[in-house]
Order: structure tokens, then sequence, then C-alpha cells
């Protein structure tokens, strides 16, 4: 599955709509590549057999017998629904599985950063003339905090914009032209998380994504979208490949502005030791 969700991830701009609707349901659900029928797939997508074949075909496959083929032999958990997951027979060596899994997950999201998006990134989120917003679904929230809050260390104006749909369009509703909107979010995406997109592009914000697949509806309109591993040991996505992106964003974001982000740093850890808020 990992070679055809790339696959469609480099073909994501090219697409014709009926094209992206049979593209999605496959991404939405692994096992219709592995096991749907070109008939059942196209009336998921609400469009003709010949389209999926067509897909096929753009794709590089010979066709969808060509496809199909090649998604069962490598067919794994990737992004199926928790319920799914956890009917299946467990690994036998829960650690040994995790440890493999999550090592994978980073690397296949570090490999597959474009060099020149991570700059673009990385110069969006250290210019300190932008204000820099981070919004995350319920189960990136703790990425986004964390990112957030690294960012807040090293320069200012930096919220994690949380809390009731009305809250977060207030907030990022007076944003500035020029704003920098970070959006993490996974497949099912929360409405509310690309309601927020919305508002703030309509503010002027650039957003960045940190989301599953090109075709998601966070990456379509991102000025850069970074896409992320995701796949579990057990019946839940996994959020370390995703973590390890906002970490290196951070650090990018640090050596940039190291010399005003060494000030800052300074004053906060004087500020805790005068408080005595920290102890050993």
């Amino acid at each position: 599955m990992t070679d055809l969700a790339t696959r469609i991830e480099d073909h994501a701009a090219s697409l014709p709509p009926a094209e992206r609707r049979v593209a999605e349901v496959v991404l939405a659900d692994p096992s219709a590549a592995a096991f749907a029928t070109v008939a059942e797939l196209g009336r998921r997508a609400t469009t003709s057999g010949a389209t999926v074949v067509r897909l096929a075909e753009r794709l590089g496959y010979e066709g969808w017998v060509d496809l199909q083929a090649q998604v069962r032999s490598g067919f794994d958990q990737h992004l199926r629904p928790a319920t799914v997951r956890i009917r299946e027979h467990g690994v036998d060596d829960v650690l040994a599985a995790t440890a493999e899994r999550e090592a994978d997950n980073v690397h296949r999201t570090l490999d597959a950063v474009d060099r020149s998006d991570f700059d673009r990134a990385v110069g969006l989120l250290a210019d300190r003339r932008r204000a820099v917003r981070v919004v995350a679904g319920e189960a990136e929230a703790g990425v986004g905090s964390l990112l957030a809050d690294a960012l807040d260390l090293l320069r200012p104006d930096v919220q994690h914009v949380i809390g009731s749909p009305v809250a977060v369009s207030r907030r990022l509703a007076h944003g500035s032209p020029g704003d920098v909107l970070v959006a993490i979010d996974l497949r099912r995406y929360e409405r509310w998380v690309l309601d927020a997109v919305v508002t703030a592009t309509e503010a002027g914000a650039v957003v960045l994504a940190l989301t599953d697949s090109r075709l998601s509806p966070l990456a379509l309109g991102a000025e850069v979208a970074f896409t992320v591993a995701a796949d579990g040991a057990g019946p839940f996505d996994s959020h370390v490949g995703t973590h390890a992106l906002a970490n290196a964003l951070a650090t990018g974001v640090a050596a940039r502005i190291r010399r005003p982000a060494t000030q800052r740093l300074d004053r906060v850890e004087a500020a805790w030791r005068a408080n005595g808020a920290l102890t050993d």
C-alpha cells in the first residue's frame, strides 16, 4: 500500500476529478485496493469501472489487476480504522513490533521531506514578523502543543489554538495577511480543523500542513505540505513520525534564528530560576 500511496501523491495535482475520487476511496480504505472489484470501487467513488482502470494505468501499473496484486503482496494496516485493526490477530512480541514500526515511521516521514520545502517552512516559521498559529486534531493535539511550545521558546507570537469552533474561528479571523498556520491532522480529518484552515486562509494566512497524504484536504490548500507515516503496531495510528517532523522543524528554526532565540531562552531560564519554578 505504501508504494500505491506514494504514486497517488506524486500524481495528485494532475488527477481528473473522477480519478481523484477513486484515489480518495483507496487511501481512505486500503482494503478496497486489495480486494474490491473494479465495478465495486467505481460505485463507491460514484464513477465508472473504466475510470478505475485509467487511474491504475496513470499511476504506472499495467492495469487494475497489476495494481491489486502488488497491493495485496504488501498489504498492511496503513490508515485502517482502529475498529478494524483491533479485530485482527495481534503481534506476538509487542515491544519488538512497536520498535520496528515506530523506527520505520520516523525514517519514512523524514526521508519523504523535500529539502526545499523544509527550508521554505523553516523560513516562514522563523520569520518573527509573522504570527504563528498551530491547530491540530484531537489525536495530534499533543504534537501540536509540543511544536507550539518549542517555537514559543524560540520566538514571539506563537499560539496553539484550541477551544470550541467559535473560539478558534474568532482567534484566526483576526489574523494578519502573511501569518503562518500550522495544521496537523490525519484521516479521518476533524471538521473544525478543516474549517480553521479555511478561516485562516481567508484572513491571508500561509498554511503549512502535516498530514497523511498529498490528497489530504489540508495538503491541497497548503503553501507547504509534509506527509507523515502513521502505521501503528496495534489498532491505533502512530504519531511518532509526526512528532519527529515537528522536532525537525523546531530545530531548523532554532538554527535559523540562533542569536535572538538564545537571548529569548536566556530570559526564560532566568525567570524560571528567579521563581524557583524547577528543581533537579
